[in-house]
């Protein structure tokens, strides 16, 4: 929000005990395009800082209040490094990819938390609603990672449309029980963390639940 603008601010300070902050502006990068990126990170800020949710609120774009925009992960990780004391998000996968230094973060028990499959899976672990529709931000367990989230993909209920063959959903419903059995074994070597068991029964209720025509669809 602008209101910490040098790293060797004492609140930063206070954070970092022993650690001799240096006197440095700070810039912030943000996306520039539409993203569900920046839908997780402002929804997460909107959860853990009141004061964003009233005056920035959440979503793929937000009217950021300071900092420079760059499009996709690329464009953020790039005007990350152009600009000296420049801080930014990208998914974990690009970072680690792209070999990023990322800062820990301080959860919602007041400890500060790698970002790793297993910290951010451990925000997977909650009551999940039949309809999959939840967040996961700012997770009550002391050892998850605060900024979490599912990747959802979206498909029609109704497969019967604009030409769409019964084969073809069929070939759909396939791949959708794919990717949640067999295919969680990938997950992690792409940079992922594999759905737990109850996200995936879930998500196969709702696979099941389509239909072609109104008719279920065979498997």
């Amino acid at each position: 929000m602008g209101t910490i603008t040098n790293w060797n601010d004492s609140r930063i300070a206070a954070l970092n005990p022993g650690i001799t902050l240096p006197d440095q502006a700070i810039t912030t990068i943000h996306r520039s395009d539409g993203s569900g990126t920046t839908s997780i990170f402002t929804n997460y800020l909107s959860v853990a800082v009141p004061a964003w949710k009233s005056k920035v609120g959440a979503g793929k774009s937000v009217n950021w209040p300071v900092g420079l925009g760059g499009s996709g992960n690329a464009g953020v990780a790039g005007l990350v490094s152009q600009h000296k004391g420049a801080v930014g998000y990208v998914e974990l996968v690009y970072a680690i990819s792209s070999k990023l230094p990322f800062a820990t973060m301080r959860n919602s028990s007041g400890n500060f938390i790698v970002a790793s499959l297993a910290s951010s899976g451990r925000a997977a672990q909650i009551q999940l609603p039949d309809d999959l529709k939840v967040l996961l931000m700012n997770s009550s367990d002391p050892q998850a990672y605060p900024i979490s989230a599912f990747t959802w993909l979206l498909v029609y209920r109704d497969q019967k449309y604009a030409g769409r063959t019964l084969g073809q959903a069929i070939s759909l419903k396939r791949l959708l029980n794919w990717v949640l059995t067999t295919g969680q074994s990938v997950n992690e070597g792409l940079g992922y963390g594999t759905l737990p068991a109850t996200a995936v029964t879930k998500a196969q209720a709702l696979v099941k639940s389509m239909t072609y025509g109104g008719a279920p669809i065979p498997d």
